[in-house]
């Protein structure tokens, strides 16, 4: 029976555990990135486990995120960030060098290797054949020092595509409706390897936008095949040298198979306030608009914006849209300057930022209130733009150059057939902005600066035998990291202070969430209730570390997003789900749970562990993660096993 390329790439790389679907493994990773957002905890975490160089063929560090400097927090994180790069042998990719995930693809990606990156949109990578993954940064500190990255061997979901795109028609939309299949929740759990004739028409910028929003389905990764269309990729950036040949066997046997005919689709938009919320852009022709923004890691490569100029060329935005453009990298602004297409966006009336992350993640741009966002960027979520009431949907960029020309949602197939573009043979390769590490020889002379802002992360204690938590918030399906930890430029600079940082947890739903958590923690601690899918999206480990901050000993919901139940037991933070959803019902903000022997029925290995004497509540933890939980959390593990190793 053949492997899926997926099952490839994990089996190659596999140190610790069986190739056994629903079992744990752990990868040996080959490369790793982190960004400014959650940069500093990582390398905070890295310093104190006392590695003194990575262990991974390449790491590298990328300012993108905090790159709004209105106070001296984000520069003193940069500053710190590109110390810890230069003294441990990172690369560091300055602000201005562009978005890490665009970057990481025009500069580092290899077809075969494994990625994991403190971002939950490192699948991005899979565009080029890697097997990338999103993860926590502790995570991503323990495999830069040589460990093992664990994940359950997951189920490997393939969908053929046939066929080929029409004009006006893009790879957004071709995410976009595998989001509409398979919703927000679809890929938990799974690997979405991409197959069949229609791939060979996608080039590899198209193949990346559509792996990059494999995170909003829950899904571990998303890959492709590397095929003649990714050895043309790496031929224009210069590293033909990095390009091999990975595909799955013939007869592949997939866990479940979907097919997408690409001639048969349409321009589509998620609309507010979920990325699996998908229309026909047809069906809301005519909406009125009052902002477009062009770009993030899902759709500001050369391709995306060269296809937005051709729209926008001659044209001038409407007097009611506010139009901002910005390119993914340094490289793509270059070459967009070169060959005329900037000068084109310019007199359209865009206004031109950074190549950095900017408005995805609410750092500047936020729209008017109550105001109609057209994005090209990968989340809508409530609130995460920045403007409460806003309603953002996301949409490819023909769409969104369409509809800001014309002040209204408009189907960009109305407009015609449009000039086409070739391709460059060569990119313009210029890494200047990417600064190399010291040798290990003279690397003992770096400063490593820490600015006021930045604080000591919190670390847990060993579990305790017995348990007497407050529940101190309850909360329904699809919680998002943005729900529980938000971003924006208010917060953003504090990531690198957990006690700051922490005023801010649970805000977006209930504002007393802080004080009512310390309060709790006062007296024993405190437990969240969740419903479904609790924390997706973002990777941020924030989203447990100021509940760790806060008391929080443990969550109790209906099932969890991959990442941040990973976040959780990483910190010390006990998941647990319901053994009954109806249970979910009794439970009330107020209440309390209770638990006589917890240490020991976590070290036997129960199933299910009984609170209160009523609620029976799942403990699903491996083996690993059992001993994790017991150490306090993953740096206390690290350190005990380390010290076991060292002592024979």
């Amino acid at each position: 029976m053949g492997l899926t390329l997926a099952e490839k790439i994990i089996n190659a790389h596999i140190v610790d555990g069986e190739p056994l679907k629903g079992s744990e493994v752990g990868l040996k990773i080959d490369q790793t990135l982190t960004q400014d957002a959650t940069g500093t905890m990582a390398y905070l975490q890295f310093e104190a486990m006392g590695i003194k160089r990575v262990k991974t063929e390449l790491s590298v560090a990328y300012i993108d995120h905090n790159t709004l400097q209105t106070g001296f927090e984000n520069a003193d994180d940069h500053r710190y960030i590109g110390g810890v790069a230069k003294k441990h042998g990172i690369y560091f990719s300055r602000p201005g060098n562009g978005i890490c995930h665009q970057v990481h693809l025009e500069r580092f990606a290899k077809p075969g290797k494994t990625l994991i990156g403190s971002d939950s949109h490192t699948p991005t990578c899979g565009g080029c054949g890697m097997l990338a993954i999103g993860a926590g940064g502790l995570d991503v500190a323990v495999a830069m020092g040589g460990g093992a990255y664990y994940i359950t061997y997951p189920e490997i979901v393939g969908i053929e595509l046939k066929g080929k795109l029409r004009d006006r028609v893009s790879a957004k939309d071709v995410i976009l409706a595998v989001l509409k299949l398979l919703t927000v929740k679809g890929g938990v759990g799974r690997v979405i390897e991409y197959f069949g004739e229609g791939v060979k028409t996608l080039s590899v910028p198209e193949r990346a936008t559509i792996t990059n929003m494999g995170a909003e389905l829950g899904a571990t990764a998303s890959i492709f095949p590397s095929d003649e269309a990714t050895g043309r990729f790496l031929k224009a950036q210069g590293r033909e040298g990095d390009y091999a040949e990975f595909s799955a066997d013939p007869g592949a046997v997939y866990d479940k198979t979907y097919a997408i005919d690409l001639s048969e689709l349409v321009p589509l938009a998620a609309c507010p306030h979920s990325p699996d919320n998908v229309k026909e852009v047809k069906e809301l022709s005519g909406v009125k608009i009052n902002q477009v923004c062009i770009g993030s890691c899902t759709n500001s490569s050369f391709t995306d914006l060269m296809k937005a100029a051709r729209v926008l060329k001659g044209k001038t935005a409407a007097e009611n849209v506010d139009l901002s453009i910005a390119p993914g990298s340094k490289q793509v602004l270059n070459m967009l300057a070169r060959n005329g297409a900037l000068s084109d966006l310019i007199t359209s009336g865009a206004r031109i930022l950074e190549s950095a992350c900017g408005p995805c993640i609410g750092m500047g741009q936020s729209p008017c209130s109550g105001g109609v966002s057209l994005r090209t960027f990968n989340r809508n979520f409530e609130g995460r733009s920045g403007t409460k009431d806003a309603l953002v949907y996301l949409v490819s960029p023909e769409t969104a150059a369409a509809s800001a020309v014309s002040g209204v949602f408009t189907d960009p197939r109305t407009l015609g057939e449009t000039p086409g573009f070739e391709m460059p043979e060569r990119f313009m390769t210029d890494d200047n902005m990417l600064v190399e590490p010291r040798g290990e020889e003279s690397a003992g002379d770096v400063e490593i600066i820490r600015g006021p802002n930045i604080k000591p992360f919190p670390v847990n204690r060993p579990l305790e035998n017995d348990i007497r938590a407050d529940v101190v918030l309850k909360v329904g399906d699809n919680v998002t990291t943005d729900h529980i930890m938000p971003a924006g430029a208010k917060i953003l600079p504090l990531r690198s202070n957990i006690p700051a940082i922490s005023e801010y947890c649970f805000t977006a739903v209930d504002p007393d969430f802080p004080e009512r958590a310390k309060a709790a923690k006062g007296k024993g601690g405190g437990v969240i209730i969740g419903g479904h899918n609790y924390g997706q999206g973002s990777s941020r480990e924030h989203a447990a570390l100021a509940p760790l901050y806060l008391g929080i000993k443990a969550v109790v919901c209906k099932s969890f997003a991959r990442i941040h139940r990973q976040n959780l037991i990483n910190n010390g933070i006990i998941p647990l789900t319901f053994a009954n959803e109806g249970d979910y019902d009794k439970i009330e903000r107020g209440d309390f749970l209770q638990k006589h022997g917890l240490k020991q029925e976590i070290e036997k290995g129960a199933g299910e562990i009984l609170f209160n004497g009523v609620y029976k509540l799942r403990n699903d933890l491996s083996g690993r993660e059992k001993e994790i939980i017991l150490a306090g959390g993953l740096l206390n593990f690290t350190k005990e096993t380390k010290e076991r190793r060292d002592n024979g």
